[in-house]
């Protein structure tokens, strides 16, 4: 009876946090079909008449080409750039274990706990030309993302056994046929779970953009949400289609990818 009791309470705990995580969810979904006076209410009951109209407005009235043309740029090459550099740098810290490697290592941790200084950054920006521009946006986030990328991926490239190397190299392997041929597949899970989770928080950033670019045309899709809700503050209808429209990539990559999350994060966790 007692099992019974805790099964119970444990279920209705699950219910009550899954309920304020989805509700809202639903409220901006079913909110974005409204009318501009009934989604001003910004109840949960279903349209009275679905506006599908919504989504087209926004997307001529909000830019939201452009922003996520710009979000797309931002994501992909910084994720992608990031995840390459990170996944050779942890390898090569990991396997030559140096004092200054170590050292590296735990300076690089470091970038974890520390939060970012957005005067400093803009002075260096200035001082190298890369001032509001997209390539200093991409650099900045690139370089975000190297503490928790390489403190993931080396935790999963100590568990693979280092006789795998001298076996690849006892072939005539290289060390850059070593790193593409035999290890990278092996990085698989732990890197596109590494792709995933930085695309999806370079896409949702909102600080770094703000104070790194003064240029609509720079401007991502989180950064044209903002726009768009400073013109149209009285039509919530569109606001919340809006909100639809910047999150849908997110979770469509998310979808893709969730298999590998879990086996990434957990990846190295124990050695064999």
């Amino acid at each position: 009876m007692k099992r019974k009791i805790q099964t119970l309470l444990k279920q209705i705990v699950c219910i009550i946090m899954s309920l304020i995580v989805i509700v809202p969810f639903y409220m901006v979904i079913i909110n974005s079909f409204k009318t501009k006076s009934e989604a001003a209410r910004m109840s949960l009951s279903l349209p009275k008449q679905w506006v599908f109209r919504n989504y087209l407005e926004v997307i001529e009235k909000g830019r939201l080409f452009q922003g996520f043309a710009n979000s797309f740029l931002y994501a992909f090459v910084s994720t992608t750039i990031g995840v390459i550099c990170c996944a050779m740098g942890a390898f090569v810290i990991c396997r030559n274990r140096t004092k200054l490697n170590n050292f590296l290592y735990y300076f690089i941790l470091c970038g974890l706990f520390f939060p970012v200084n957005y005067v400093t950054l803009v002075k260096v920006l200035n001082r190298t030309g890369l001032a509001n521009t997209r390539l200093g946006i991409i650099v900045v986030f690139t370089s975000s993302m190297i503490p928790f990328c390489i403190f993931t991926i080396r935790n999963f490239v100590t568990s693979l056994p280092v006789e795998l190397d001298e076996a690849a190299i006892i072939d005539g392997a290289g060390p850059v046929t070593l790193f593409y041929k035999i290890i990278v597949p092996m990085l698989k899970p732990t890197l596109v779970t590494c792709f995933i989770l930085q695309f999806m928080g370079i896409w949702s950033d909102f600080l770094t953009p703000l104070y790194l670019s003064n240029n609509s045309s720079m401007f991502p899709m989180t950064m044209a949400v903002y726009q768009f809700f400073g013109k149209n503050k009285s039509y919530w209808n569109y606001i919340f289609a809006d909100i639809v429209l910047t999150c849908l990539p997110v979770v469509i990559v998310y979808l893709l990818g969730q298999k590998y999350i879990i086996g990434g994060m957990t990846s190295g966790a124990v050695k064999e």
